[in-house]
């Protein structure tokens, strides 16, 4: 009976530990077995992640192409916009600058027809001669030796430009008289022509050429009172302050020439008239 029970003692002690192994290799198992589905889930998990990844990566490279294209479309937009202003710009100048010929045109041609007009003679009355007024058999004959009275130039029909050119010609050729009495009539005629300034200040020339000091500063003073936004106007000044100068009025010559250096200080005029003031300082001292 004690052999029995020995055995039975030793069988249990066998049996235990045996059972206690089996129990930790089953959790071991168990945990083996979760680690490999933490492992599939986590892989599963960085498949499901990069597919995003990939998903929003072209999502956005869509998008950026979309951006691009529309900022090019607006950039052409606003380029053809300033295209076609740039364009209506020019067309509006180059109509704007031929409407200024249209007008001076316009102003030429009334101009020309004015003086058509007044050259043409009223009607005269027929009336027969006055015996009284044939010559008189008793009147000494004319003098063969004094020369006729030179023809005054007739001006009628002339346009202002036409007048101008025939008067320039005059004063280009040294015939400085003929040049005076054409621009006179010039600014007899047509006053408000666009030639009056050039026409005053070759007066003042004219004068200037012929040794005729006072007249030409007289003439310049025209220039400079009557024709205050011409581009001559500092030019007058200059050249009558020369004219001053031969008259023997330094005073007069200083003024002139200070006032188209103050007025006028990038002009071709106020340049000479520097110089001339140096030049009278200079033999002052």
């Amino acid at each position: 009976m004690k052999k029995i029970l020995a055995s039975a003692a030793v069988a249990v002690m066998l049996v235990g530990p045996a059972h206690s192994a089996l129990a930790a290799d089953r959790e071991h198992q168990q945990m083996m077995a979760d680690i490999r589905m933490l492992q599939e889930q986590a892989q599963q998990l960085a498949i499901t992640l990069a597919a995003v990844n990939d998903a929003l990566k072209t999502i956005t490279a869509a998008m950026n192409t979309r951006l691009d294209q529309q900022a090019e479309a607006t950039r052409k937009g606003f380029a053809d916009q300033k295209l076609l202003v740039d364009n209506m710009g020019a067309d509006l100048r180059v109509i704007r600058e031929r409407s200024d010929e249209t007008n001076v045109r316009i102003s030429s041609l009334e101009q020309e027809l004015e003086a058509l007009r007044a050259a043409i003679p009223p009607p005269m009355p027929l009336i027969a001669p006055d015996p009284a007024s044939a010559a008189d058999p008793n009147a000494p004959p004319a003098d063969p030796a004094q020369p006729p009275p030179a023809p005054v130039p007739s001006v009628a029909g002339l346009s202002p430009g036409r007048m101008y050119e025939q008067a320039f010609a005059d004063y280009s050729a040294g015939q400085y008289s003929l040049a005076i009495e054409g621009f006179q009539a010039l600014l007899r005629t047509f006053p408000s022509s666009d030639r009056s300034d050039d026409a005053q200040f070759f007066i003042g020339e004219s004068y200037f050429q012929s040794g005729k000091f006072q007249e030409a500063v007289n003439a310049y003073n025209q220039v400079v009172q009557r024709f205050v936004g011409s581009n001559l106007v500092p030019d007058a000044y200059y050249k009558r302050g020369v004219a001053q100068a031969e008259l023997g009025d330094l005073v007069g010559a200083r003024e002139s020439w200070q006032a188209v250096i103050k007025s006028f200080p990038n002009t071709e005029g106020a340049g000479l008239a520097k110089q001339s003031l140096d030049r009278v300082n200079a033999k002052k001292q």
